[in-house]
């Protein structure tokens, strides 16, 4: 890609300018900067578009911006010390992608997403899962995130080989046409008659700096249906289908309800039942996911088997 340069008196650290190729047409502008700026903490990218350093087009722009073949983004400059390197993929975690990978075609990858493990390296994370990924096959280099998992959450996770696929599938994110079913372990005996909840989320920022999702009605709009498939008294597992995308959505959606997801350290119950105070990991799994199929206009329907902790920790509960 030829990158122009702006005029610019620090011959260092030059401010830069990108033109949007066919290849980047309909990405995310975060999403573009966090590849363009090897090495540059994630966090520290979103802070340069929360101050406007970053422009499209001469004008500010916020981190979900769609960016456009032709638009020129200005890049600032960024002093980082030595650029970081992803860590080369071990053998065990390419092992393990591999055999996690439940449709691939020419056009589109769905992958099991492994719990733990980030979509994208950032601050204190020097893999994430596209960048293994991408080293893994040369037919992958390309790979593109569609949507996001939380790092704790495993499951159905879909990316895009093409630019054109991935604005396709991401147009239908958008428009709501894709179904996505969780399955959650949860604290607490969860009705039987609660089977939606649709209450608005916010983003806020807790003096400590940390950033959580809470219930808001200045918030976005945010839907959920449940449905009670097995109960043990103290805890239960239930199916979650959101049918809007918003961050941590399920999670603080339990919350609200009284029942929240076993495992989770951040809207997780102040006072945890012996039985399940050893339980540190978050017990939510993308379980399912059906969108049309580019190539056919059909559909697929992908289901992701649960990891071993997940089902060992269901089989601890059905004999207890």
């Amino acid at each position: 890609m030829s990158i122009p340069k702006e005029s610019t008196t620090d011959t260092k650290q030059q401010v830069h300018t990108v033109r949007i190729t066919e290849r980047h047409d309909g990405q995310r502008v975060d999403n573009f900067l966090i590849r363009e700026l090897k090495g540059v903490p994630r966090t520290r990218v979103y802070r340069l578009i929360r101050r406007g350093e970053v422009r499209v087009n001469k004008k500010r722009c916020k981190p979900d911006f769609k960016l456009s073949y032709g638009d020129e983004v200005r890049i600032p400059p960024v002093r980082n010390g030595k650029a970081r390197k992803s860590d080369k993929i071990s053998p065990g975690l390419a092992q393990l992608l591999r055999s996690s990978v439940l449709l691939e075609t020419d056009l589109l990858m769905v992958i099991n997403k492994p719990a733990g493990l980030p979509v994208h390296g950032g601050t204190g994370v020097r893999l994430g899962l596209i960048d293994a990924l991408r080293q893994m096959d040369e037919d992958w280099r390309h790979l593109e995130l569609v949507h996001r998992l939380d790092r704790d959450t495993s499951g159905c996770l879909v990316t895009a080989k093409k630019t054109n696929v991935l604005k396709l599938l991401q147009h239908e994110f958008k428009e709501k046409r894709v179904e996505k079913t969780y399955h959650a372990l949860v604290h607490g005996e969860w009705p039987a008659d609660l089977e939606r909840i649709d209450v608005p989320l916010r983003k806020n920022q807790l003096s400590s700096g940390e950033r959580i999702v809470q219930v808001s009605k200045e918030g976005k709009s945010a839907v959920t249906g449940f449905k009670v498939l097995e109960s043990y008294g103290d805890s239960s597992l239930v199916e979650a289908s959101p049918s809007t995308g918003r961050t941590h959505q399920i999670r603080v959606h339990c919350q609200y309800a009284g029942h929240p997801i076993i495992g989770d350290s951040k809207y997780g119950p102040k006072s945890i039942p012996d039985g399940l105070k050893s339980v540190k990991k978050l017990c939510l799994h993308a379980a399912r996911i059906k969108f049309l199929d580019p190539a056919s206009d059909g559909w697929l329907e992908l289901e992701a088997p649960w990891d071993n902790f997940f089902k060992s920790l269901k089989m601890e509960l059905d004999n207890s």
